[in-house]
């Protein structure tokens, strides 16, 4: 499956796309409104409810916006690239956990991302009152695997 047709197929089966794709994607992120798709030999994630999906967009846009001086990104909104967006995802979701769970956080991932989501609104109430700078320190210090080097 070329790469035109791929994307012409996802676009057609994935009408949900979970805002948190790449980090979900990784295996160590998961949540209870995910749906994972098999397109050909890869893999795409659906969410499947989308109230709780457009709170997820919403989250990794504030993400990304607060983010974005310690990535070094000098235009807000525009498309990250794939390492950058990776740092988002999970160095935010990884802070947001540490914050409600001191005890309990990993930097390996989280098991509910929307359960996560949840705790974080009962606690702080709107999105807008998360806090975003202890999340950015998070994001700032998110290591992604690296690849491993072939001979």
């Amino acid at each position: 499956m070329d790469e035109t047709e791929y994307r012409r197929v996802y676009e057609e089966v994935n009408e949900l796309r979970c805002a948190f794709e790449k980090a979900v994607l990784t295996r160590r992120f998961g949540c209870s409104r995910l749906a994972r798709i098999n397109i050909g030999e890869r893999e795409a994630a659906s969410c499947i409810h989308e109230p709780a999906r457009n709170r997820c967009l919403a989250l990794l846009e504030r993400l990304r916006s607060s983010a974005a001086f310690a990535l070094h990104t000098p235009h807000a909104g525009s498309p990250l690239p794939h390492a950058k967006e990776m740092k988002v995802q999970c160095g935010g979701l990884l802070g947001l956990q540490a914050i409600l769970r001191p005890d309990e956080a990993t930097t390996t991932g989280v098991a509910d991302i929307h359960t996560l989501i949840d705790q974080a609104q009962t606690r702080f109430g709107k999105l807008a009152e998360f806090p975003y700078g202890q999340m950015v320190r998070t994001i700032g210090r998110f290591e992604i695997r690296r690849g491993r080097r072939r001979s």
